[in-house]
């Protein structure tokens, strides 16, 4: 009999933890495995879900992003019912909510081998300490339950064992990735303009972000930032596709700057657009204030585009400053107001640092990812 392997993620929103998610189960082998995803049934990713064959899917509408102590209480017992039930051989859980509830549930159920992977941690520099300090503790004692814990940076484990969630070395390294070759497929390019309000032959430098509108991505900061670029140059239009609960702030400080013409929301895209979108910038930009390794830096990355990103966590194996890109830390708007700017005005520095971007991108491509994934998981299960 195969062994069962469950993955276990909040909710299906659009988002680098989610894509992963959902690309390592199309990918592990089902002669080896049966293959079961857990997660709320709501976001704009469950319909790719429902897609991929050979895939048991269970709803738990409890499984909530937030923190409520009875739905989470609620959310606990349906995955310690369902392990009970199901007697998976392999739990492996993603992100901070889904991380602590699936893994607890696990040990209580007596899963053998519990797997989790830290998108990026539940705590970061910009929280109150007491706050901070509860999800590290959290982090800590769950830690001591799972069989292995997998980082998709170099800085995250850094961060994990500075902060004593994990032993030094006591973790595995799977890149937060994307399909590559997707992304470096060529298509017609500058579709999307008209739809942008942008003249095709206006010849403006389109820069985009892409990101939910969350407190970590920082995206009035893109705005600032845009705004800044604008006072120095009328040859830029700004994109920003994705959404979230920062929408309202986002509109406000655009008619604030009264940019409302350099500046295009586009809403949530969905995978099958994203290759098409980027063939539609000319540079990318992210004003996260902390992170763990976006999908957004590959896909750029393969589509042969530089990057303006602040320094957090794995932005640096991504983007080697002044190589593919530049690096400025939080909040610096200015700083990357310049580096777009500099950008802007050259098209071979655009080229150059766009082909050093693509000529490494392969380290992040998801099939790498997946293999040293399922080393793990042969090791523990004991499948030569």
């Amino acid at each position: 009999m195969k062994p069962k392997v469950f993955h276990v993620i909040t909710k299906l929103e659009l988002g680098g933890a989610q894509k992963v998610t959902l690309m390592t189960l199309e990918r592990l082998p089902r002669d080896r495995y049966d293959v079961a995803l857990i997660s709320n049934p709501d976001g704009l990713l469950v319909d790719w879900a429902n897609r991929i064959p050979d895939l048991t899917r269970y709803w738990i509408p409890s499984l909530i992003r937030e923190v409520q102590p009875v739905q989470d209480f609620m959310a606990l017992v349906a995955l310690w019912r369902l392990f009970r039930r199901e007697r998976p051989q392999v739990v492996h859980t993603h992100s901070s909510k889904a991380g602590i509830l699936g893994r607890w549930a696990a040990w209580l159920a007596g899963v053998p081998n519990i797997f989790h992977t830290a998108h990026g941690f539940g705590f970061n520099d910009f929280q109150r300490p007491s706050v901070r300090n509860l999800y590290i503790w959290l982090e800590k004692i769950t830690g001591r339950i799972s069989t292995k814990l997998v980082v998709v940076s170099y800085a995250n484990a850094d961060k994990g064992e500075k902060n004593g969630v994990f032993k030094r070395g006591d973790w595995i390294l799977c890149r937060d990735a994307i399909s590559v070759d997707q992304f470096m497929q060529r298509g017609p390019g500058r579709t999307q303009l008209a739809k942008w309000g942008v003249d095709d032959g206006s010849g403006k430098v389109i820069v985009g972000m892409i990101a939910c509108f969350k407190p970590q991505k920082s995206p009035v900061d893109f705005v600032d930032l845009a705004a800044e670029v604008l006072k120095q140059t009328p040859r830029v239009h700004f994109v920003m596709a994705g959404d979230g609960e920062l929408r309202p702030q986002v509109e406000a400080r655009i008619r604030q700057h009264g940019i409302e013409e350099n500046i295009t929301l586009l809403g949530w895209k969905t995978e099958s657009e994203m290759p098409d979108l980027y063939r539609n910038l000319d540079i990318v930009v992210l004003t996260s204030l902390w992170e763990g390794l976006p999908c957004v830096f590959s896909e750029a990355m393969a589509g042969e585009l530089p990057i303006v990103a602040t320094n957090v966590d794995g932005a640096r194996e991504a983007i080697i400053h002044e190589e593919n890109g530049y690096l400025h830390e939080p909040h610096d708007i200015q700083g990357m107001a310049q580096s777009v700017l500099k950008l802007v005005e050259s098209q071979e520095l655009r080229r150059k640092m766009g082909a050093r971007g693509k000529s490494r991108v392969m380290e992040f491509d998801i099939g790498t990812s997946v293999s040293n994934l399922e080393t793990a998981y042969q090791e523990c299960l004991k499948i030569s």
